[in-house]
């Protein structure tokens, strides 16, 4: 009989295989133009990719637009996916790149501010009020972060890869993000460390 801590870990690791499987099926029938295999794929691919993008740019039409294009690019070069990486790197990859290009014709400032967040003074529970104030504060501190700091964050933390998917995604080698990492958290801590203390009024 299974402890039921580690089969949920196991079955975590099972599903994300199946889940794989399933995805290189599904750009296997897409490479041979299976109109409904690409309508599955886009149904799954939506959510994840307007997640990612949210992070890099506020506007929703940019957004809209890089899945669109995405997804085009998934339909037409289906085929000449080789396995090599992850379905889900070569898909981040090709709307990484088509969200800078979108964002440098939109000539979009990418930095945002903490002021941009919900307003925080709504009566809620205690407990919950302090969760949400973190959660605001880290929001912040990502969203001031520069760009390709960011991204390698929500990578990392929001869609699970590792510095090896996340280098293929940006195109740098794996050090660069290293580095990248490394400067972000430095930042964030540094940014929530005065948020913190601003609050304790200390």
């Amino acid at each position: 009989m299974h402890h039921h801590g580690r089969s949920g870990v196991e079955r975590g690791a099972g599903e994300s295989l199946i889940a794989e499987v399933a995805e290189t099926r599904l750009i296997g029938l897409i490479a041979k133009e299976d109109l409904p295999a690409f309508e599955t794929l886009y149904r799954m691919y939506f959510p994840r990719l307007t997640r990612f993008l949210g992070r890099m740019t506020r506007s929703a039409s940019v957004i809209e637009e890089v899945i669109n294009d995405t997804m085009l690019v998934v339909w037409q070069k289906a085929g000449s996916f080789d396995g090599r990486s992850k379905l889900s790197t070569w898909i981040f990859a090709i709307a990484y790149r088509k969200a800078l290009k979108a964002m440098q014709a939109f000539d979009e400032p990418v930095e945002s501010d903490f002021e941009s967040y919900p307003d925080l003074n709504a009566p809620q529970p205690e407990g919950e009020l302090e969760q949400r104030q973190l959660q605001v504060m880290l929001a912040g501190a990502l969203a001031a972060l520069p760009l390709e700091q960011r991204s390698v964050v929500c990578l990392a933390y929001y869609h699970g890869m590792d510095y090896q998917e996340i280098a293929a995604v940006m195109d740098c080698p794996v050090n660069t993000v290293k580095t990248r990492m490394f400067h972000a958290r430095r930042r964030m801590k540094d940014m929530l460390g005065t948020r913190l203390e601003d609050r304790r009024g200390g």
